[in-house]
């Protein structure tokens, strides 16, 4: 069932929806689209919550000189720049995944972390709350996604700062229902991301944001490459409607 949410003070009522902010959850990499890098510091301060760096599927191998400058201006307009770690639904090495955060840290002075693929399996919690306690215990204040796509267990929003609660079509976000246990945290505590929205039907999409409790969102006409319900492929541009997208979000983007 979806729920309603005020902004006044963070908690869920029948009074009305919650503002929203948006998360970019990778663009491609700054040599490859610098324009979507370079439109992300067009928008007003405050309404891009966070965006995702991958450099090669993680840190790399070495300092890229395109993403260091990328995500050094990205924190001088206070966007969190996050690094990707990819959990592989919970079979990666714990000690490769801290590996690939301590590169983040030395050299992209990473905000936090994008945990993608996170599980959702009440099993793996215990290994979760490990990785999360020590990503924090790495980067004081730093910021954590859990990129789980869809609810997962109840426990996980003990973990981290946002769960990631949808990522996927249109097609099946349109008719999607939020897991009930979701109204007991406020709106900023979830994100939800969805591809192949119509121009036509953008406001619809934000709309079921703002009532299923969602503070943070990304939203694109881009399709998904690949197998169905993947989304790969999706986020690494801008969508064909961005400046009406950020302007619905906030007070656009500057000249």
């Amino acid at each position: 069932m979806s729920h309603l949410i005020t902004p006044a003070d963070t908690t869920r009522s029948p009074t009305g929806p919650a503002p929203l902010g948006i998360g970019v959850p990778g663009f491609a990499h700054p040599l490859l689209a610098p324009t979507e890098w370079s439109e992300l510091l067009r928008c007003a301060s405050g309404f891009v919550h966070w965006a995702v760096l991958n450099v090669a599927d993680g840190p790399g191998a070495r300092p890229d000189p395109h993403c260091v400058p990328a995500a050094a201006r990205l924190r001088e307009t206070g966007v969190r720049v996050l690094g990707h770690l990819d959990l592989g639904h919970g079979a990666r090495p714990f000690g490769e995944l801290l590996s690939d955060a301590h590169r983040y840290l030395e050299w992209y002075e990473a905000d936090g972390f994008w945990l993608d693929r996170a599980p959702t399996d009440r099993h793996l919690l215990p290994a979760t709350r490990r990785l999360t306690a020590t990503l924090r215990a790495l980067c004081d204040d730093g910021h954590l996604v859990l990129g789980h796509g869809g609810h997962p267990h109840p426990g996980y929003a003990e973990c981290a700062d946002q769960l990631v609660t949808f990522a996927g079509r249109w097609a099946d976000y349109r008719w999607s229902q939020v897991a009930e246990w979701t109204a007991d945290h406020p709106p900023q505590r979830f994100c939800h991301l969805v591809h192949s929205v119509p121009r036509t039907h953008l406001d619809e999409a934000l709309r079921i944001a703002r009532w299923q409790g969602a503070g943070t969102v990304f939203v694109t006409d881009r399709r998904a490459a690949g197998a169905v319900g993947a989304a790969a492929g999706a986020w690494e541009s801008l969508p064909g409607y961005w400046d009406d997208f950020v302007s619905r979000i906030g007070p656009g983007v500057s000249e």
